[in-house]
């Protein structure tokens, strides 16, 4: 085996992953660098194993041991780029915590991605799940990435069409998996402007008296809402919203008022109609339900939890039985935003 002072065997990843899943991987490698990649990778033993990328671990679910390689990304870094006339350029290296790299920005005088304030992981998962919060996505801001190829070794630039962003989606769920993400630019707006487009947010701002809020009182502001709201992955394990807001034709959804008549749900530009899936979660009564360790949060019905000693496949049967409850009264199946491994 190659790097046999870095390369960790028989490796704990219960303080790797934000449900704190006690799992364990057969070969585990923290990567700095490009070089570690390609080091490692060209090792026929090593890159014949299963494998699995891990950043902040906070958007999968570890359901058993790793029988393969885990290669933590760990790479650091944050700047300012050159930028243009209209827009300002960052990039922040895949390892950042997506949180920090959001407030350096702010204090660097830069607004733009404050709506998508508090959320786990690290930049480098920001596209693969096209993270989104308070009316804004990653999409909305994104400049460019760098990805490892290790198919053949080379690094790879792609734009927002390369990584065709969808729904909590994005070309690196599907045939882009294998990509490994180096580091990620944004495009963010000089004449800055407020997102209020949500609701929630909107009325929180007005609450506080604040007519013309700044990039950092809005960033507080999301932040404070999703304190209240969502449990902190350090005090109870969690993945944030586990299940995604499903859409439905216009029809469905016309078919599912007159049952449902106070259905939340918010019509898509495309005509269609996203529901809300803590709500369908909340109406089937599981909020604040436990099966096994695992439970659904009193707070917020789209938050699975680990209340302790929970394992994987706990959470993936409580999601099942939610999933089933939900399409058996309202006809829709829930997705979960969670790779399983």
């Amino acid at each position: 085996m190659p790097f046999p002072e870095i390369l960790q065997h028989d490796h704990p990843l219960k303080h790797l992953n934000t449900f704190r899943i006690d799992v364990r991987a057969k070969h585990y490698l923290r990567v700095t660098s490009v070089d570690d990649l390609r080091a490692a990778l060209a090792d026929a033993q090593l890159a014949a194993m299963p494998r699995l990328v891990l950043g902040g671990g906070s958007n999968l679910l570890l359901t058993r041991d790793f029988p393969g390689l885990v290669l933590h990304i760990a790479l650091e870094g944050r700047e300012i780029l050159a930028g243009t006339a209209t827009h300002h350029h960052v990039r922040a290296a895949a390892g950042e915590t997506w949180h920090d790299f959001v407030q350096w920005t702010l204090a660097q005088g830069v607004g733009g991605l404050e709506n998508l304030s508090l959320i786990p992981g690290t930049v480098g998962a920001a596209p693969i799940q096209n993270i989104g919060a308070y009316g804004a996505e990653t999409k909305d801001y994104f400049l460019s990435l760098s990805a490892f190829d290790p198919a053949t070794g080379e690094v790879r630039v792609m734009d927002g069409a390369a990584c065709r962003f969808a729904y909590r989606d994005s070309v690196f769920k599907h045939e882009g998996r294998e990509l490994i993400i180096l580091d990620v630019s944004f495009a963010l707006p000089r004449a800055w402007q407020p997102n209020l487009r949500y609701a929630e947010l909107a009325n929180a701002v007005a609450e506080q008296g604040i007519a013309a809020p700044t990039p950092q009182q809005v960033a507080d502001t999301v932040i404070a809402i999703r304190r209240r709201k969502l449990p902190d992955p350090a005090q109870i394990g969690n993945a944030g919203s586990f299940f995604k807001n499903p859409v439905v034709s216009a029809e469905q959804c016309a078919a599912l008022l007159e049952q449902f008549p106070t259905l939340v749900h918010h019509r898509q530009p495309d005509g269609s109609e996203k529901l809300a899936a803590g709500w369908l979660i909340d109406q089937c009564g599981w909020k604040g339900r436990s099966m096994g360790a695992a439970g659904v949060y009193p707070k917020q019905a789209l938050v699975l939890v680990n209340n302790g000693g929970a394992s994987g496949a706990e959470v993936q049967a409580l999601a099942a039985a939610i999933q089933a409850d939900v399409c058996a009264r309202y006809g829709v199946m829930l997705e979960p935003e969670p790779v399983f491994i």
